[in-house]
């Protein structure tokens, strides 16, 4: 009896047990249904590859919204939000009314017109965050800012990633190298109601 007691103790919780976290694939991840025909999305759909646009899978629309984008190797690229009307196929975007982006050259383009120009062009290794509140669309460099504000957005709009000549980007949709702005954060996932969990 005394062997059945020992048993019972430890599945009803009497002894301290250990718990194992398990690593879970994000839920914010690049949409590789929102992708260019030449684009690769790896490393659990965090890293693009090849040449096109992707799109994040969630569209922002809380408030105050912040995502990194880690600059894995140099080409051309460029890191902003789009609508998933932009042309993911054609390089670079920002040469549309659909999306706003940083581009590797430094340039803050939209709708084909060069808004900002940054004087420190980023660098492999540097981390870029992107934060937009429905009013602006700002950049940061490794946690500072560019000082390089867009405005006038329409319809609703998603992260949006861009990569040619050999360039990778790493996105991160939480857990941030660099905390984000004041007021701001990480992109939420809206929740219906009506789901069942």
């Amino acid at each position: 009896m005394a062997f059945y007691m020992c048993c019972f103790k430890h599945l009803c919780g009497a002894t301290p047990h250990t718990t194992v976290p398990i690593r879970t694939t994000p839920i914010i991840v690049l949409d590789t249904g929102y992708m260019g025909h030449e684009v690769v999305i790896v490393k659990n759909g965090v890293r693009i590859c090849g040449t096109g646009g992707a799109l994040g899978n969630i569209p922002i629309l809380q408030n105050k919204a912040y995502f990194e984008v880690k600059l894995q190797q140099s080409g051309v690229w460029g890191v902003g939000i789009a609508t998933r009307n932009a042309n993911l196929n054609k390089v670079p975007l920002g040469e549309d009314a659909q999306s706003w982006v940083l581009c590797s050259d430094g340039a803050v383009r939209h709708n084909g017109e060069e808004k900002h120009k940054i004087p420190d062009v980023p660098q492999e290794g540097d981390i870029l965050g992107v934060a937009y509140d429905h009013v602006e669309l700002n950049f940061y460099i490794n946690g500072r800012p560019t000082n390089t504000p867009v405005t006038s957005f329409k319809g609703t709009v998603y992260p949006a990633l861009y990569v040619d000549d050999g360039a990778i980007l790493d996105v991160v949709f939480e857990n941030f190298n660099h905390g984000p702005p004041a007021g701001y954060d990480s992109i939420m996932v809206e929740k219906s109601l009506l789901e069942n969990d």
